[in-house]
């Protein structure tokens, strides 16, 4: 297996990972341009590893399919950004909302967390397949993405869900 991630992947693999670099960049650049830095710096870190990573895969035709692992994290993306628009749509009090956002925390549990421990573990397992320059990008990559998705993943669950039982107690005590 562990062969499969590091060294086999098909032209296709490599595509991919290289149209996600240039996502990255777009986004890291767009909201370098049109968001204030204490508003996104938490993002353009993440986008900065991300691209460092998988920009180290791509040069080095290796670890393609370790990076596509890494790109299921992705998939919660989508309602991560769809709990954005709604928000800036004052759709909060919704069941569109609602539902989004328990899709979303559903999704985060699966293709964040549990992707990143899955990848952290297989880092672990694998060490002495792994250059030591390659398995120190590889580990501080996943230092830094792993305690920033639960960080996020808190925020997420105290915003829409833990403020709701707060207010729900404050209104009982009035």
């Amino acid at each position: 297996m562990a062969e499969d991630l590091i060294g086999t992947h098909s032209r296709a693999a490599h595509c991919v990972v290289s149209v996600s670099i240039g996502y990255f960049l777009q986004d890291f650049v767009d909201m370098l341009c049109n968001q204030k830095l204490h508003q996104s710096w938490e993002l353009l870190f993440h986008h900065s590893v991300v691209i460092i990573c998988f920009s180290v895969a791509v040069l080095v035709h290796r670890y393609i399919g370790f990076a596509l692992v890494a790109l299921l994290v992705e998939i919660n993306s989508i309602f991560l950004h769809l709990r954005q628009i709604l928000l800036m749509a004052n759709l909060l009090h919704t069941t569109c909302y609602r539902l989004n956002s328990i899709i979303n925390l559903g999704t985060y549990v699966v293709f964040r967390i549990t992707t990143l421990a899955w990848m952290t573990r297989w880092l672990v397992l694998n060490r002495e397949n792994i250059p030591l320059a390659t398995y120190t990008v590889g580990t501080v990559g996943m230092a830094i993405m792993t305690p920033m998705n639960i960080i996020l993943f808190y925020r997420l669950l105290r915003s829409d869900f833990l403020k709701s039982s707060r207010e729900a107690w404050r209104e009982k005590e009035k």
